[in-house]
């Protein structure tokens, strides 16, 4: 496994990065946050679940994991948390990537399954971000005791990912049951979006972190953390772990889910870790 390695194809030229927006900054809609077993229950009914060619008769599958077909054997199973945008199509962009280049099963619990789910446009107050993150804390811990009832998945191989708002929970998560993380898009750093990072992994727990070098949202160029001392990655928070990767990106977009180098790397990752 590698030591942690700051990717740097990095030209850190200090620019300015944009600030997306999918409405007017500081917009909420919508109350509910509560993780009521109801609606944990409605984020799994509604997960969307990619099974590879091997696991589903030849073709690969992907659809609501109740509509799925039967699975034998052990296999692996990647536990996906998606960003505030919801399941867009970059997160089954990737789950099919994981499926036909690794055999690797992904289940991605849908949070906008919640009626009524509160959204918001950043930036919000950070009471609102903390409730956000405990709800999404309670999908993944109710995702991993869901997929008990899966006998195919293989218990030993389960690994944690998420990107963005899901990546905080994925970083958060404190509990055994992972094998490993993938924690995208997301800095492992007090910023303006959390009131503290409160990382549950342990100190040799395999995790790979990818993030952009000027990310939007949680890099120095965006003034909402003007306020404080951050680097824009994960790697103070897994500094000394002999199982972490950083893989910093050359690039001021947020999502990089699917970019072909951070494939690349998570790649080497997973194949250090799973072995397959």
């Amino acid at each position: 496994m590698k030591h942690i390695v700051l990717a740097l194809a990095l030209a850190l030229v200090v620019t300015a990065a944009p600030i997306p927006a999918k409405g007017k900054p500081g917009d909420i809609k919508g109350t509910t946050l509560d993780a009521t077993p109801d609606n944990l229950a409605a984020t799994w009914s509604r997960a969307h679940l990619v099974l590879p060619a091997a696991l589903a008769g030849g073709q690969r599958w992907q659809g609501v994991a109740a509509e799925a077909p039967a699975v034998a054997g052990k296999a692996p199973l990647v536990i996906l948390l998606h960003g505030s945008s919801g399941i867009a199509p970059a997160v089954k962009e990737f789950q099919v990537w994981l499926a036909d280049t690794f055999n690797l099963a992904s289940i991605a619990p849908d949070s906008f399954a919640i009626d009524g789910r509160l959204t918001y446009d950043s930036p919000v107050s950070i009471d609102i971000y903390e409730r956000v993150h405990a709800l999404r804390l309670a999908e993944l811990e109710y995702a991993l005791t869901a997929s008990n009832a899966w006998a195919w998945v293989d218990r030993t191989r389960i690994v944690l990912a998420g990107t963005s708002e899901g990546a905080v929970a994925v970083s958060r998560y404190a509990g055994t049951q992972s094998a490993a993380r993938l924690i995208f898009s997301w800095s492992c750093e007090a910023n303006y979006f959390v009131n503290g990072p409160r990382p549950g992994f342990g100190g040799k727990e395999p995790v790979f972190n990818a993030i952009s070098a000027r990310d939007p949202y949680f890099s120095p160029q965006n003034p909402w953390n003007k306020d404080y001392a951050i680097t824009g990655n994960c790697a103070g928070a897994l500094k000394g772990n002999p199982n972490a990767s950083v893989f910093v990106v050359d690039a001021d977009i947020h999502t990089i889910l699917n970019r072909a180098d951070v494939h690349q790397a998570t790649s080497d990752f997973l194949r250090n870790v799973l072995k397959p």
